[in-house]
C-alpha cells in the first residue's frame, strides 16, 4: 500500500444529483423545487426569522428587562474559604495567585471577599472589593485588608 492507490471505502463517497439538467435525467422540469411558490423561483431566500407569515417567535415573545452594559461582576469568596485555607494549607496572605493556585479564581476574575463563616485565623487579604462584614472579621483577627 502506497499514498498513490488510497481510495475511500466502498458506499462511503456518493455521486451529487445534478438536477435540472433535462427530462432524460429525472430530475428536469422543476428541478426537484417543485411547482410554483417562492422557493421554486431562483433568487430566493427567506428573511431570517420569517416563519411563512406567522406571528415570528420574535414579536410573540415580550420584552423584558435589560442588561446592564456596566456592571461589574465579582468572583465572591467567603470568609470560610479563607478559614479553610489557612487551616489545611497554612496560607497567611491571601491574594490573586493564592486563590489561581488553589482552584478557587482564574486569571481575569475581579474578587470580592464576602462575610459567610467564621474567621479565626490571622489572615493578610488582597482583593478587589470586600463586604463590611468581612473587612471586619479580618481586622478583628488582626489581619490586613488591601484593596487591589
Amino acid at each position: 500500500m502506497d499514498l498513490s492507490n488510497l481510495k475511500p471505502a466502498k458506499g462511503a463517497v456518493r455521486q451529487r444529483k445534478r438536477i435540472g439538467r433535462g427530462e432524460g435525467s429525472g430530475s428536469g422540469d422543476t428541478a426537484a423545487r417543485g411547482h410554483k411558490g417562492a422557493k421554486s423561483r431562483s433568487g430566493y431566500s427567506s428573511k431570517a426569522g420569517f416563519e411563512g407569515g406567522q406571528m415570528p417567535l420574535v414579536r410573540r415573545v415580550p420584552k423584558y428587562g435589560f442588561k446592564n452594559r456596566n456592571r461589574v461582576a465579582y468572583l465572591g469568596v467567603n470568609l470560610d474559604v479563607l478559614q479553610k485555607l489557612a487551616d489545611e494549607k497554612g496560607i497567611v496572605t491571601v491574594d490573586h495567585v493564592v486563590l489561581i493556585d488553589n482552584g478557587l479564581a482564574s486569571k481575569n476574575d475581579l474578587i470580592k471577599i464576602l462575610g459567610r463563616g467564621k474567621l479565626t485565623a490571622k489572615v493578610d487579604v488582597s482583593a478587589h472589593a470586600f463586604s463590611e462584614t468581612a473587612a471586619k472579621a479580618i481586622e478583628a483577627n488582626g489581619g490586613t485588608v488591601n484593596r487591589i
